[in-house]
């Protein structure tokens, strides 16, 4: 995939009604800080486009990246941060969920997970809801630079089984060396061939 125009032409909140987009989708789901704006960053070769911040939950928004004319990247808000109320919580879920549940054009669900640690109860309740809504999530275990070569395998086990993600694709990334991108970029251009 050649990244030749990134263009964000859609930001939901709340209350705003989801677009009917025409091209197909691929959404990012992840919980806040862990390491989501530098994937999304990574994956159109731009620098600071999808905002990272040192406050984690700072995505409170659905934002939709228009790729190419060819696809949208869908940012889903960042769930399970600490310092936000009850009532923000629930609105960010509600509104993954209403995303998940009406989108037409959604291909592909990416969650994301920290390959540091064993997946917590919002990455469990998060990867049921993507299920449950009929997709299989495709796993990015992020933040790969942060631990040795011989304990990937490990913690890609221990994502695997805490997830009970018996059947799913997981693909170690860093956002600083970039590894993992092309396998990304390689199920995104399955997408697309296949929406021809």
């Amino acid at each position: 995939m050649v990244i030749k125009n990134v263009n964000l032409e859609i930001v939901c909140g709340p209350t705003s009604k989801l677009p009917a987009n025409k091209l197909p989708e691929v959404a990012f789901a992840g919980k806040s800080n862990v390491g989501k704006s530098s994937l999304i960053n990574a994956l159109m070769n731009r620098k600071s486009y999808a905002r990272t911040s040192a406050q984690p939950g700072k995505t409170q928004t659905i934002n939709f990246y228009n790729i190419n004319e060819e696809i949208y990247f869908v940012d889903l808000p960042g769930y399970g941060y600490a310092k936000a109320s009850k009532v923000e919580v629930e609105k960010w879920g509600k509104m993954i969920e209403k995303y998940l549940h009406t989108s037409k054009q959604l291909k592909c669900v990416f969650l994301l997970v920290d390959i540091r640690h064993d997946p917590g109860n919002n990455d469990k309740i998060m990867y049921e809801w993507v299920t449950a809504n009929g997709y299989t999530p495709v796993i990015i275990a992020t933040k790969l630079d942060k631990i040795k070569r011989s304990q990937i395998n490990k913690q890609i086990a221990a994502i695997r089984s805490g997830l009970g993600a018996k059947e799913a694709v997981i693909i170690p990334f860093s956002a600083t060396s970039k590894q993992g991108r092309e396998e990304i970029y390689e199920i995104i251009d399955q997408i697309l061939e296949d929406t021809v």
